[in-house]
């Protein structure tokens, strides 16, 4: 990170967070909302690196192994939701999801 300068590596992270938030309004299926969440974190992972790389401490790299664990902990909980909605409803529609109850 040392020859990419901190503010082509923060646009980078803010063009990702922004197609991943983009992507979570915008799309429909469970699937593709869980990509796009998964792109935010990695955005968010790449600002602390850029970060911490930018002022020589490595919080930068811990916080982005956290937000890996964190990562990695959302799909496995959002890929049983996705499995356990489509064995109930047969889609992954959000919108059809929508009437649950509760």
């Amino acid at each position: 990170m040392n020859g990419v300068p901190m503010e082509h590596a923060l646009l980078l992270a803010g063009a990702l967070f922004a197609l991943g938030l983009a992507g979570v309004l915008v799309r429909r299926n469970l699937l593709f909302i869980l990509m796009s969440l998964e792109i935010m974190l990695n955005a968010t992972g790449l600002a602390f690196v850029a970060a911490g790389a930018r002022w020589g401490q490595a919080d930068g790299q811990v916080m982005f192994v956290l937000i890996l664990t964190l990562a990695a902990a959302e799909v496995s909980v959002g890929l049983a939701l996705v499995l356990q909605v489509y064995h109930r409803f047969r889609t992954l529609d959000a919108d059809a999801v929508s009437e649950m109850r509760g």
